[in-house]
């Protein structure tokens, strides 16, 4: 930023001496490096932000490029669809009886047997419940009631 060198700063410091005095010349240096820390932090802060701000609007860009791109993709696959759709309700037309969309097919029968569809959810979860009553300690015991030193 500054190229100031070595003879500068003397200089400058034998000008501060004449000029404030040997009393008054260390809280001057003492301050000034005060103002100038705070100075290059708040340069330094402003330099992120700017950064941040110049990198969240290269992503909005990016973003908005890529969205144009995806909305292209999404309508040029519509007009496939309705072209094809267009296209096979014409043929259906000429005398050929192809439907245009395909029916769905009928309900699995339920004549397998699986286990897990049997059992009834109630009974499970009571049962998991027995069984973590039975691993579970009295509510009214405490740790201090066992201890006969702590009565």
């Amino acid at each position: 930023m500054f190229d100031i060198g070595f003879f500068e700063l003397l200089l400058i410091g034998i000008v501060g001496l004449l000029v404030l005095g040997p009393e008054r010349l260390p809280r001057a240096a003492r301050t000034a490096g005060l103002w100038v820390g705070r100075i290059k932090r708040s340069v330094s802060t402003m330099q992120r932000e700017i950064t941040s701000q110049l990198e969240a609007e290269e992503l909005r860009q990016k973003l908005a490029e890529q969205q144009k791109k995806l909305d292209e993709g999404v309508n040029q696959a519509r007009r496939g669809v309705e072209s094809s759709l267009g296209a096979g309700a014409k043929s259906g037309e000429s005398g050929t009886s192809t439907p245009a969309r395909a029916s769905a097919p009928p309900p699995a029968a339920t004549d397998s047997h699986d286990p897990v569809a049997e059992l009834d959810p109630v009974e499970s979860s009571s049962r998991d419940d027995r069984s973590l009553a039975s691993n579970a300690q009295p509510a009214d015991t405490s740790p201090a009631d066992k201890d006969p030193a702590s009565r």
